[in-house]
């Protein structure tokens, strides 16, 4: 007796072996790219005996609370020879006043003030190059006028990691934690875009960086030709010079506690939105293989969700394989994330990960659909 095919009947079920190569995908990445976060082991660097010294260097375009509230913590780093370069880019506010006076207290404070008369005609980028062109030493250490860092000892655990040839050093920069789901959203955000930069980095395949915490050499921007490649889009002074410049071998992460960088997060959602926005400008610019790889984790995971939705829709008989597929990911994200959470300082998180991430990858799918083509207007 022959066997009958029963052809709808075989269709109806593609839906269930989309879900599973998707489902591969996303375990893929989860897998043999996090882990590499997961599984490293921080490096205490404060035990040097010699410290190579430090040019920091802070953009400020009418920063006057951040700068009275956070550059002290900067200027009264634990570091034996350092300087501090703020950038001072035609503010109208009183940052002029307020330097100042912290140059009349800390010798090693330093102000480039950049004047204007008519309007801002340049980017950060401009500012940032005339930080750079004025700095005594070769190490470099950017930060932003916001930020905090976690301890006195922020500037050794990033200038230590430039050993064995390394041009470039990845740090981590989390938000301030504050009540509300868009505070959570933020910061679950800012660590899942460390977990893939800083997990891509020890694959040997560093991508980007941010600048609110970030450090290289003074030689590598000049060799890189600075900011020219990328001059034209207004954000990147972080990410695509990493991509522009990083190689196999020049890159490390300081991702210790005394190396993290906090940073005042966006209150409201049009000021994050708008911020994201900036982002994914910047992005299009990325190298091909990184663009189809960030692409590829972002649009399974997205059709990830899309398809378990479908198959429960579809044939809800059968819920318990789509349910299935969706706490497979999900147990697999939890062992693999919480101990990358316990180093990145967002350990409360993992209690929220089975919200923040779906909307995470809805949100952050549209908002750089309708927005990666929109000309930049922001300083930033």
């Amino acid at each position: 007796m022959g066997i009958e095919l029963n052809i709808p009947q075989i269709i109806s079920y593609f839906p269930f072996g989309i879900l599973a190569l998707l489902l591969l995908f996303q375990l893929y990445y989860i897998l043999f790219v996090y882990s590499k976060l997961a599984k490293y082991r921080i490096k205490d660097r404060q035990d040097m005996t010699a410290y190579p010294p430090v040019s920091l260097i802070i953009c400020a375009h009418n920063e006057q609370e951040n700068l009275k509230q956070f550059l002290p913590s900067i200027l009264e780093q634990d570091y034996p020879d350092f300087e501090v370069i703020i950038v001072d880019d035609c503010s109208s506010d009183e940052s002029k006043w307020i330097l100042k006076d912290l140059c009349e207290k800390y010798a090693h404070l330093r102000v480039v003030e950049i004047k204007e008369h008519i309007q801002l005609k340049h980017s950060k980028k401009f500012a940032l190059t005339m930080g750079i062109k004025s700095a005594k030493h070769e190490i470099l250490v950017m930060c932003d006028a916001d930020c905090q860092p976690n301890s006195p000892n922020w500037i050794k655990e990033m200038a230590s990691a430039f050993e064995n040839e390394k041009e470039i050093v990845l740090g981590y920069s989390p938000y301030f934690k504050y009540p509300g789901f868009l505070n959570k959203l933020i910061r679950f955000e800012t660590t899942h875009t460390a977990m893939s930069y800083l997990s891509y980095a020890l694959k040997k395949d560093a991508y980007m960086g941010v600048g609110r915490n970030l450090a290289y050499k003074k030689s590598l921007f000049f060799k890189g030709k600075g900011f020219n490649a990328h001059m034209h889009i207004k954000s990147g002074d972080d990410d695509l010079f990493i991509n522009q410049n990083a190689t196999k071998t020049n890159v490390d992460i300081a991702i210790h506690p005394d190396a993290h960088v906090y940073s005042e997060p966006k209150l409201t959602w049009k000021s994050y939105y708008k911020q994201k926005a900036r982002h994914a400008g910047a992005s299009v610019m990325y190298k091909g293989r990184h663009k189809r790889m960030l692409a590829t984790q972002l649009i399974t995971a997205l059709l990830f969700y899309c398809s378990v939705f479908l198959c429960l829709a579809l044939i809800p008989g059968l819920w318990y394989i789509s349910l299935g597929a969706y706490l497979l990911r999900l147990i697999t994200q939890i062992i693999v994330f919480r101990p990358i959470y316990r180093k990145l300082g967002v350990s409360d998180l993992i209690f929220w990960l089975p919200i923040l991430d779906l909307y995470y990858y809805f949100y952050i799918c549209f908002n750089g659909l309708f927005n990666r083509s929109k000309k930049q207007v922001s300083w930033k």
